[in-house]
């Protein structure tokens, strides 16, 4: 009997995502990212979402087998063999009925966001029976991405480490008119608008060239540059392009989950920008996943990225020792290496779901 973990040859399957765009359309990205590649293994997927008007940018083109629909029109649709209720977004009513009347139910999955805190291992591949409402008599499937190996694993499409080590970084930059000065080195910043912009420019050793993405950095951040520094304001990328963006730049500054994993597969020196919560959830989350990321590292480089880690996030102090990170890039990029490496040794996300998914599948109700 396999684990329920471990995947298997999946069959090709009608699959139904649904999303809500939460914030700056992270949740959509990472929806995006997954659909695509399930529709390039071969699989029928419709993305019902309450707000696609990203993908005019995020996707130009269409994806054969990727059929992305307004949200509503999901209330009149017959279920799909698999839905993926993603981030707790709660499905329509009237669906989640028609999935409960089907006469082979659908298999049910949450995916649930990113984390790697302990409870992520404990939680995968849980159980939800469902005793009251539209979906009375049905099993949910709670499905949690992941860093280690008794979790869901990483979105990772086929060929993108392959992809990642033939880019030419300088000649992409040239290209597009972002390339640095001579002398100058490239920081990527996309950051929630609480981020600490003058302690960051404060603590840049030497010359930069700081790229821009969309959002409140574009308009404080020209007005804060110290000498030696100047920027360039991004538009918005395609997902294809974002990681190119990533993959070309010498420090990235990432914000939510889409970016935040994308540049874990770009395997160069980077600070995650953590969603801030009220009531202080955000700290345990950062320091799980630093503790991860940096084990093995020296002792002193990984306390200094750390270090810095906290100060960007306003969990510590902006002292010497945050400093002294921005000064040891060339060991964060082999650390980062070391741990993009690490991870590529898991099943992808996409994988892994539709492994999950031919063990449910027809148990759900």
């Amino acid at each position: 009997m396999p684990s329920p973990l471990v995947p298997v040859a999946p069959a090709p399957r009608r699959w139904d995502f649904f999303c809500r765009v939460i914030d700056n359309h992270g949740d959509l990205g990472v929806d995006l990212r997954l659909a695509r590649e399930l529709a390039q293994r071969g699989h029928a997927v419709r993305l019902w979402c309450d707000d696609l008007s990203a993908l005019g940018w995020m996707q130009p083109a269409p994806v054969p087998g990727l059929d992305c629909r307004p949200w509503a029109a999901s209330e009149s649709a017959d279920p799909a063999e698999v839905v993926l209720e993603t981030f707790g977004c709660e499905l329509p009513p009237a669906y989640l009925q028609r999935m409960a009347q089907a006469r082979v139910a659908p298999t049910w999955i949450n995916l649930e966001y990113l984390s790697a805190e302990p409870y992520v291992e404990r939680s995968h591949g849980l159980r939800s029976p469902q005793f009251s409402g539209p979906g009375a008599g049905l099993q949910k499937w709670f499905f949690y991405p992941g860093f280690t190996p008794r979790t869901g694993g990483l979105p990772r499409e086929t060929g993108l480490l392959q992809a990642r080590a033939a880019h030419d970084g300088a000649a992409w930059l040239t290209e597009r008119g972002w390339a640095p000065e001579p002398g100058e080195r490239v920081l990527m910043l996309f950051a929630y608008p609480h981020a600490p912009l003058r302690a960051l420019l404060d603590a840049l050793p030497g010359r930069w060239l700081l790229l821009l993405c969309p959002g409140d950095a574009q308009t404080r951040v020209p007005a804060l540059l110290r000498p030696g520094q100047r920027c360039l304001t991004l538009p918005y990328l395609s997902q294809q392009d974002f990681d190119r963006l990533l993959w070309s730049c010498d420090l990235n500054l990432v914000r939510g989950e889409d970016s935040f994993v994308r540049a874990q597969w770009a395997a160069a020196p980077m600070l995650w920008h953590i969603y801030h919560q009220d009531d202080g959830a955000h700290g345990p989350k950062l320091r799980a996943w630093l503790d991860l990321a940096w084990a093995g590292a020296p002792a002193a480089l990984r306390q200094s990225w750390q270090a810095l880690a906290l100060a960007w996030n306003g969990l510590g102090p902006w002292n010497e020792e945050a400093r002294r990170a921005l000064h040891q890039l060339p060991e964060a990029a082999r650390q980062q290496r070391r741990w993009r490496d690490e991870l590529a040794q898991q099943a992808p996300l996409a994988e892994q779901l539709c492994g999950f998914v031919a063990r449910k599948h027809g148990i759900s109700g």
